[in-house]
Order: structure tokens, then sequence, then C-alpha cells
């Protein structure tokens, strides 16, 4: 979801990647109908590993709250941390909020960069 707002909002100016230390096998259908809802498709991204070649190649790495677990490469990095909840919930009013949360975060953001 963030990938998603943070390429619409860039407009080409910036890219976004979006990777995870244990990704699923698909995305979140609950989270591409959450984004689908604001006008956003992400029905065709895919989950990928977060690998050091991507985060050498990062201007900045945020992390959606994985600071605490030893599994997280990014602690190694100057990084931010937006300390999300866990995103694997189905419930939607849940995804909703998280969605929202992400969208002011993701705004700005890319407003502090000047993007």
């Amino acid at each position: 979801m963030a990938e998603a707002f943070s390429n619409h909002l860039a407009n080409g100016r910036a890219k976004a990647i979006s990777a995870g230390t244990i990704p699923s096998g698909s995305v979140n259908i609950t989270a591409v109908e959450a984004m689908r809802q604001v006008g956003l498709d992400i029905s065709h991204n895919r989950p990928r590993a977060l690998a050091p070649e991507i985060i050498q190649k990062a201007d900045r790495v945020i992390n959606m709250g994985c600071m605490d677990s030893a599994a997280c490469p990014a602690r190694f990095v100057l990084s931010q941390d937006w300390g999300l909840p866990d995103r694997t919930t189905s419930l939607w009013y849940k995804f909703v909020k998280i969605r929202d949360e992400l969208k002011q975060k993701v705004e700005a953001l890319v407003n502090s960069m000047g993007i």
C-alpha cells in the first residue's frame, strides 16, 4: 500500500519499492480492495524479499514496524520506523485505518522530500 501511494504521489519523480523480510506468496486481498476503494490498483503487485541491494540503492528506508524484530535487516542501516500494526489482518476496519494512516505518512514523506 505504501509503495502504491508513494509512486502515485511522486508521479514519476521518485520510485518506491516495497519489500519484506518474510514476504507472503501474494498481496493480501483485503489490501487490494482497500486500495481499489481509493482508486489505486495493487492487484498485479507481488510481494518481494528485502535484499541487501534494495537497501544499498535506497535513498530512504522506511520500516513499517519491524524494528523490534531480529529478522529485520533494515535495523542495520539508517532508517525510519513508522511502527504500524500487523498488516496481515483481514478485518476491513483495521485495513482501512492502516491504509489511511499510511497515506498520511506517505504524503508527509513525499512533501518533506520536495517531490
